[in-house]
């Protein structure tokens, strides 16, 4: 059984020999122990022997092997790069001499070999067998062949193991993210199958042998005359991210003046300004790299200290990534070859904040979905030890699709990291609970008293103490009830909102578990169908009186009948 927190892959290969007269490619994977893992990661590597030398399939098996064997031989601190380096640039030296003598004369073999280690893919590469990154609906093309660049030559190497004595491998690192797929192939699969093509038969998502056998039968369909050898690996699991890695990898960003709508940053397009807040700008992006729809979030130097604007993007990719609930918003991870310059990327969601939801009246029914959910997101933080800080209707979207998500995670308070400066602790006057204005830097309790203010927005339309002014001091006294601005709200939800809302802590509910549960409790009361209630319960007067008059009547007729 796979255990949380841990590397952890399914892999799958095939190879067909097609036409030719043998099988002049080689592909390998070693998972390791779990010693092995937590130290250098997990391998797999890939080699297609040149068909013009002597040796093609010896050259190829023992290019994988070598890195295989060789690796975990490294110290694991000289970096996943340096080690493969070390390991390969020996058997390059020694192939290219081989390839010179009569044996093996103008033995070479292209090589794409991968190192998983912690949440990170480093690919190492030469030749034109290549790597491939499936996340979601997008495949990408991670390496370059190394070929002429004429199209009627393109079947030369330029590169290769074995072609000269120094070796030049290109590396490429990636950031892994859980369901991701990673596929090896030589040219017998990708020069018969288009990435579109490929795309489609790895989005099947059978088992990872299951779809490499598919990919290498398709190619050798297509009329394929080559050996044709697929690897497929699925990230089943991955550690999990620590806020010193993300840190560290952010402190050598620099941090710049945030763009304009129109400018594109490390191939993100900037199509569209979502907000312009006090220490944060957001645009809705395009990826250029994959396609696909994101927000990306810079900070604004002039307002927020070096090291404040750190924190807060490093916790925003350390709660996304690390929260997996569908209440929560979630970060991307860019790769640290791509990004030049500090900034946050996030999925984009279609639909509207509940901000803007709550300038038109929200029927109960609609608002206890929301309440229900958004109370849900907050639990699912707080059963991490996370504190949002920040809970407000900007900070709510609600998806086209029905969904609610909590987002805007960089002001969170996490278990075991570094909180900001006191007067950089960030917050949201009226949403603010009252010991927060002596000091205090956030818990659940001050969690809850946000989102119970959230809460008598959405169905009062109203403040409970009023809208506060930034840099102002509320005067905190019993509110009036929900209910004097919402006549329709049941009796059990205004008791529900001012215990949320309440002055002194303790007089709050325990936790937001306990407020889910006297929602959704409430909730199904409500839902539940109720039978009609008898006449004599509706009218009990007009029932007498008509049961008396019906006595009276029989009386009478009963007399005049004698």
């Amino acid at each position: 059984m796979v255990q949380d927190g841990r590397l952890w892959v399914a892999v799958g290969w095939a190879s067909g020999q097609g036409p030719r007269a043998d099988n002049q490619d080689f592909a390998g994977a070693w998972l390791g122990s779990e010693t092995e893992r937590a130290r250098h990661g997990m391998v797999a590597a890939l080699a297609d022997g040149v068909s013009g030398g002597r040796q093609g399939r010896a050259a190829a098996e023992l290019a994988v092997r070598t890195l295989i064997e060789g690796y975990y031989a490294q110290p694991d601190t000289i970096g996943v790069a340096a080690a493969v380096e070390r390991v390969m640039a020996p058997y390059n030296r020694w192939l290219a001499a081989m390839g010179r003598g009569e044996t093996m004369a103008h033995t070479a073999t292209t090589f794409t070999g991968l190192v998983m280690r912690g949440r990170k893919a480093h690919v190492l590469h030469v030749g034109d067998s290549r790597a491939w990154h499936l996340r979601g609906d997008t495949l990408r093309q991670i390496t370059s062949d190394h070929t002429h660049s004429h199209p009627d030559r393109r079947h030369i190497l330029l590169r290769a193991l074995g072609l000269e004595d120094q070796l030049r491998l290109d590396h490429h690192e990636l950031a892994l993210a859980e369901h991701d797929r990673l596929l090896l192939t030589s040219d017998g699969v990708h020069g018969l199958l288009n990435p579109r093509r490929l795309s489609a038969l790895l989005g099947v998502r059978h088992s990872a042998q299951a779809d490499a056998e598919a990919i290498v039968e398709a190619a050798l369909a297509a009329g394929g005359q080559d050996n044709a050898t697929a690897l497929v690996i699925d990230v089943v699991s991955l550690p999990a991210v620590s806020h010193d890695a993300i840190a560290g990898g952010l402190a050598a960003l620099p941090i710049l003046p945030p763009p304009h709508e129109g400018e594109s940053v490390d191939g993100f397009a900037l199509e569209a300004l979502l907000s312009d807040g006090r220490y944060t700008r957001l645009f809705r992006a395009r990826d250029t790299a994959g396609g696909q729809a994101v927000v990306v979030k810079f900070p604004k130097p002039s307002l927020l200290s070096e090291s404040g604007a750190r924190a807060a993007f490093a916790r925003e990719m350390l709660v996304g990534s690390r929260v997996a609930s569908p209440f929560v918003g979630a970060a991307y991870p860019v790769a640290a070859e791509r990004q030049t310059r500090l900034y946050g990327v996030q999925p984009y969601y279609e639909g509207q904040t509940l901000e803007v939801r709550l300038a038109h009246p929200v029927s109960l029914r609609e608002g206890m979905r929301i309440a229900i959910a958004l109370t849900r997101g907050v639990a699912a933080l707080h059963r991490l030890g996370i504190i949002h800080r920040d809970i407000k209707p900007e900070n709510v979207i609600l998806g086209e699709d029905g969904s609610v998500r909590l987002i805007d995670l960089g002001v969170a308070r996490l278990p075991r990291v570094e909180d900001f400066a006191h007067d950089e602790i960030p917050g949201t006057p009226s949403f603010m609970a009252p010991e927060m204005f002596g000091g205090h830097a956030g818990d659940e309790a001050t969690d809850q008293f946000a989102l119970g203010v959230c809460l008598w927005r959405l169905f009062a339309q109203s403040w409970p103490y009023g809208e506060v002014e930034a840099f102002s001091r509320p005067r905190f006294r019993r509110p009036d009830a929900p209910g004097k601005a919402r006549p329709d709200l049941p009796a059990w939800a205004e008791a529900v909102l001012m215990r949320c809302v309440a002055i002194e802590p303790g007089e709050r509910f325990g936790d937001v578990v306990d407020l889910l549960r006297a929602l959704e409790g409430g909730a199904a009361v409500e839902r539940r169908p109720t039978r009609p209630l008898p006449l004599i319960e509706r009218y009990p007067v007009r029932f007498w009186q008509a049961v008396s008059l019906v006595l009276l009547i029989a009386l009478v007729a009963s007399l005049v009948l004698k």
